[in-house]
């Protein structure tokens, strides 16, 4: 509508108990509680649209989505306040704005950052529910880099994409790095991959490639092979959707993106 203007909120949520960003009937989404909280503010009938949708239990540090409202935000900061006073506290929003109408949350995005956490001790953590434990034996971070490095460039993905509906497997990966880390008595391990776009459920089934290979101290080079074989069946299984986290959508040059992840 001629009168409607166009918004972006950048918002986290913590996944554990959504089903979901996508909005799905008789199930609590992201999505579905934004939506929501924006027409009882509003009193308006609000869609939003987001850069991407990620599964059950996976959270967000930093998502993204648009919305058209006819609605008039004289003060964005008081706006901010009241919405997050309705979203529930696994929600929170930390910045709403005007963007062109020729902006798309989705078809605008440059890039994206996953981060996959992996708690790489012997014992547990009462914590574990926020990452993935791995206690079979330390993990190498050298190999893991290694395999990691075959992914680099543009590829076809199929081999790690679960079954969809949708016929692009062609991704294209800026970074794709392990680094080690301790926090307190725990040592962790946070694989972070950077890339235009991700198929359903590919981050995760890269990981469960990593943890097959290490597990069974295979050849490095068995990811390229399965990378190449563009084969489902060829690859592991997907990993625990829990230790999954969005840290980032980009809009900008990835390149200055990465170089600030660096410093």
């Amino acid at each position: 509508m001629p009168n409607q203007k166009r918004y972006i909120i950048c918002f986290e949520f913590f996944g554990l108990s959504f089903f979901g960003s996508q909005k799905q009937k008789d199930k609590r989404t992201v999505q579905g509680e934004i939506e929501k909280a924006l027409c009882t503010l509003t009193k308006d009938k609000i869609s939003i649209f987001l850069s991407g949708r990620t599964d059950a239990k996976v959270s967000a540090r930093f998502q993204c989505a648009h919305f058209d409202s006819s609605f008039r935000i004289d003060n964005f900061n008081k706006f901010l306040y009241s919405l997050n006073a309705i979203l529930p506290p696994d929600i929170r929003i930390f910045e709403i704005k005007e963007v062109s109408k020729n902006f798309h949350a989705q078809k605008s995005a440059q890039y994206k950052h996953y981060r996959y956490s992996i708690l790489n001790d012997s014992v547990a953590s009462v914590f574990s529910d926020c990452y993935l434990f791995y206690p079979y034996h330390k993990l190498n971070v050298e190999r893991i880099n290694k395999s990691l490095s075959y992914l680099l460039g543009y590829h076809d993905f199929s081999a790690f994409k679960s079954k969809s509906t949708n016929p692009y497997n062609d991704c294209r990966i800026y970074l794709a790095r392990a680094l080690e880390k301790k926090v307190n008595r725990s040592n962790f391990i946070f694989i972070d991959i950077i890339g235009n776009r991700f198929l359903y459920n590919m981050v995760r089934t890269i990981i469960g490639q990593i943890l097959l290979i290490e597990r069974n101290n295979l050849c490095c080079s068995t990811m390229k092979k399965v990378l190449d074989s563009k084969n489902r069946a060829q690859a592991a299984d997907v990993q625990e959707a829990k230790a999954l986290c969005l840290q980032y959508v980009g809009y900008d040059d990835v390149n200055l993106y990465i170089q600030k992840l660096n410093s």
